[in-house]
């Protein structure tokens, strides 16, 4: 229309989209504002910035790995070609438990859940004719995160690429591995001081770098509950913090680089709910006990992946849907970046054709649905505030009593969160049992066999290939700067100082994963986490 702004926003039959609602005209809108505010102002329930998706899309990151390093890229590149911008690394099991592929241990799991990596041969594959100093990489790996980031680092400098250009995410979140999801090596202390490491070290030499992804969706996959989720996430997150903190950096040299990851589940408003309450939560407990003066350090940004607990592998092709509904829910509770996961993850690895499928329901999500013109639109509903206030205080209540506990790590070690995800885990799964709560395909709608969903079948042969690669450079590298570097670890573990400077010498000499985590091992130790149960 003549004389409108340009950047007007209208929906499909035509009619104006309002800007976001400031403070006072929320008033009007029937909900308060002094507990919601607007968006992109304290307390961020409403989003972290004010024209949220308007002025810039969540981030596509669809999770890739499988079997070699060849072949993960090969995916990686095909997603970026149909407009992927950012990537997320999968590792197999081998890798993120820090042992290498032809570890006793390892055999029959390499490049069985994600992509084997076991040395800086490995990282220069994955990443061939991939620009680092133009792509955001997303690492999921906890316990040996320093070693991988260690590599991406080093074969960002054999490119030139500067260290304090390089951005993405390392998970590097420990803590939720004695949790829920089990794959950690060290005791907590070390562990932590690993952690702490990463964020020091990033902030002096690749200040871009989110340091941790403090991580709520493996303990949700555990079977905890929304406010479980959101309670335990936070209060690992200020476990971390506080252990930052006691190396002498400073709140507004840590919060700003902090993000984390959550799940979204199936129940569509309690999932909207819980991002909005979760920021408003984290802007809360900062504020409170650490008062940091940039405001970018009370901004809970956040991932989210979509529910792979909730796929089934009866009806498959059900999942698409599935999938489709837990992302619109992510994004209108405000998501920064997305996974969505493929229909056939119940049967096998993705193939070529579901992984396209999951990114394309993203792509739909923003172009075709009027959801990415809007801000937090379901601000005022009855339902929505009433789930975010509900969230938003249990949650809180759930932490104080972690607190009373003696934190995070007092509370692990007692298998207090633990325990409360097995109680909730088997609550939900009688539901599902006694059909008290509808799954459909598994306990409504049931039908035959359905195997139009098969999955991605992997060469055997990758593995005895993997192996063969990883003794070819064993064999082939100088012995002598390998026991260097690996002896100066050790001894570097027995101090206080940090270790990250060793461990890049370490890639760039040809160890491999399982060397250093072995090196440091002699000095740390293990640790088994008590179940809970």
């Amino acid at each position: 229309m003549v004389g409108e702004a340009p950047d007007q926003r209208r929906t499909l039959g035509g009619l104006p989209i309002p800007d976001p609602p400031t403070v006072g005209s929320a008033r009007d809108a029937g909900y308060d504002p002094l507990t919601t505010g607007s968006p992109g102002q304290p307390p961020y329930l409403r989003g972290v910035h004010r024209s949220m998706y308007r002025s810039k899309l969540w981030t596509m990151r669809q999770y890739a790995g499988f079997s070699s390093a060849g072949q993960t890229n090969e995916r990686f590149r095909m997603l970026l070609e149909k407009g992927q911008k950012g990537l997320s690394v999968a590792f197999d099991l081998p890798t993120q438990l820090g042992m290498d592929s032809d570890d006793t241990l390892s055999e029959g799991e390499v490049g069985k859940v994600g992509v084997a990596i076991d040395s800086i041969d490995d990282m220069r594959a994955l990443f061939e004719d991939i620009d680092l100093a133009a792509v955001s990489t997303s690492m999921t790996i906890n316990a040996p995160a320093t070693i991988l980031l260690a590599l991406y680092v080093a074969i960002a400098d054999e490119r030139g690429i500067p260290r304090s250009s390089l951005r993405g995410t390392i998970q590097n979140d420990v803590l939720k591995e004695y949790i829920a999801r089990g794959l950690y090596v060290f005791p907590p202390t070390q562990s932590l001081r690993l952690a702490s490491d990463v964020m020091e070290w990033c902030k002096r030499e690749a200040p871009l770098w989110n340091t941790i992804s403090i991580s709520g969706y493996h303990i949700r996959e555990a079977g905890a509950t929304a406010v479980e989720e959101v309670a335990f996430t936070l209060a690992n997150a200020l476990q971390y913090v506080e252990a930052a903190l006691q190396r002498g950096m400073l709140i507004d040299d840590i919060a700003p680089r902090l993000s984390f990851f959550f799940c979204c589940h199936s129940d569509f408003f309690e999932e909207i709910a819980k991002f909005r309450a979760a920021r408003a939560l984290w802007h809360d407990l900062l504020s409170e006990r650490h008062a940091p003066n940039d405001p970018k350090s009370l901004r809970l940004r956040f991932h989210t992946q979509t529910a792979g607990v909730s796929l089934t592998a009866q009806q498959p092709m059900n999942n698409v849907v599935r999938v489709a509904y837990q992302a619109m829910s992510a994004v209108l509770g405000g998501t920064q970046s997305l996974h969505t996961n493929s229909f056939d993850e119940a049967l096998g690895l993705p193939t070529e054709k579901s992984a396209t499928v999951a990114l394309r329901t993203q792509q739909i999500l923003a172009a075709e649905t009027g959801v990415s013109d809007v801000v937090d639109p379901l601000a005022g509903s009855h339902l929505v505030e009433g789930l975010t206030a509900r969230i938003r205080a249990d949650a809180r209540a759930l932490i104080e009593r972690i607190d009373a506990g003696g934190g995070a790590i007092a509370c692990i070690e007692s298998g207090l969160q633990q325990r409360m995800i097995h109680e909730s885990a088997w609550r939900q799964l009688q539901d599902v049992e006694s059909a008290h709560r509808g799954v459909i395909g598994v306990n409504e709608a049931v039908e035959g066999t359905d195997d139009s969903g098969a999955g991605l079948t992997l060469d055997p042969s990758v593995a005895s290939e993997q192996i063969a690669g990883l003794q070819g450079l064993r064999r082939d590298r100088d012995a002598d700067p390998v026991e260097d570097a690996l002896t100066r670890l050790t001894a570097a573990c027995k101090g206080d100082g940090m270790l990250m400077p060793h461990i890049i010498r370490a890639v760039k000499a040809s160890c491999t994963v399982g060397e250093i985590m072995s090196s440091m091992q002699e000095e740390f130790g293990t640790w088994r986490a008590p179940s809970g149960i």
